[in-house]
């Protein structure tokens, strides 16, 4: 959840409790994950309601208490990002500051790692993994290691301020250094060595980054948010053997998904709530179709997934985000096939076969 996002969140408090339904029909929660979507939904910034939803793509039941059903307990304050990695699931929820881990195969808790530092809040936002290792940005301006083994912080690297976003290329980490709560935004990208673990390079792209993503040739592309307003948003594109800038792009852009050779391109004007789905070939880096999928149906575009898994992209509606939300979902060739209706502002999606 960006800066932006969060004024609206906040805005939009004195809404939630007449607006916030459960979604329907309710389900059990499984006691083996398959043959369905377990979605991240982020809440509202400071209401402590993330959730996950558990959706049954047999016979299309939804179980809205998932995370509650299986530990007893609620999700935390505003979810950031979900990943499956191995045997494991990884939540990363910003405001309480933990990361929960679950059992892959049965969504059962294995621990809650309290992301703190001298009693302070971290506030984690995004994951991503190499090897034994497991890497979280982290708004207090480093990116924590964490041992997939042990499931400890054994390393902590500073980068810019209030880092959000990364990806892996060339065997380094590349972090979007958003500068999000700052008055004067950051401008970089970071450059992390994964065999020594220190920062290498910062490299300048635009102001507000906060996207990552690697195509399947290895170039690293950046979102830069801009000021929401007279500074528009813009995709970058990195060499990661020079650890240049190569290449910034004219078209409006928020959120970057990879679809094999290809990169889905999203974006979402907050002041005219305008959004669109963009089909950006990577093999000959050019933007190959402006409006991919139609979002006439979709009233606040707030994610989208691809999933190799089932070779389908997953849009996540936030539905004005003081109302339970949408998952829509399309085939590869962007044609839309149905929707779940899910949680508060969801955001992620990991697909079960």
């Amino acid at each position: 959840m960006n800066s932006k996002i969060l004024l609206i969140a906040c805005l939009g408090l004195a809404l939630v409790s007449c607006k916030k339904k459960k979604p329907g029909p309710e389900a059990p929660a499984p006691a083996v994950l398959e043959h369905g979507l377990l979605v991240l939904n982020d809440g509202l910034f400071q209401l402590n309601n993330a959730t996950l939803s558990w959706v049954n793509t047999n016979d299309h039941t939804i179980n809205s208490t998932f995370f509650e059903d299986k530990t007893q307990r609620g999700l935390g304050d505003t979810g950031n990002d979900i990943a499956r990695y191995g045997n494991k699931i990884y939540i990363v929820v910003n405001v309480s500051s933990t990361i929960e881990v679950l059992d892959a195969l049965t969504g059962n808790p294995i621990t809650q790692i309290i992301m703190q530092q001298n009693n302070v809040a971290k506030q984690p936002r995004s994951i991503a993994f190499d090897g034994s290792r497991a890497f979280v940005t982290c708004f207090d301006g480093y990116v924590d290691v964490i041992d997939t083994t042990s499931l400890t912080v054994t390393h902590r690297i500073a980068v810019g301020s209030n880092p959000e976003g990364l990806d892996i290329s060339n065997g380094k980490l590349y972090v979007a250094n958003s500068g999000g709560l700052n008055t004067i935004k950051d401008s970089t990208v970071s450059v992390i060595s994964l065999s020594t673990l220190q920062e290498l390079d910062r490299i300048v792209v635009g102001e507000n980054p906060g996207a990552v993503c690697t195509d399947s040739e290895g170039d690293v592309y950046v979102i830069s948010r801009g000021n929401y307003g007279s500074i528009p948003s813009r995709m970058h594109r990195i060499d990661p053997v020079t650890d240049t800038k190569v290449e910034s792009y004219a078209f409006d852009a928020s959120g970057i998904t990879r679809m094999n050779d290809q990169l889905l391109i999203s974006y979402y004007d907050f002041d005219t709530q305008v959004s669109a789905i963009g089909l950006f070939d990577a093999l000959s880096e050019q933007l190959i179709s402006p409006n991919f999928i139609s979002t006439a149906s979709i009233t606040t575009l707030y994610g989208v997934i691809y999933s190799p898994v089932t070779n389908k992209i997953y849009c996540a509606d936030a539905n004005g985000f003081t109302n339970t939300g949408y998952i829509h979902l399309f085939t590869a060739a962007g044609s839309f096939e149905r929707s779940y209706h899910v949680g508060l502002n969801p955001s992620k999606v990991i697909v079960y076969e």
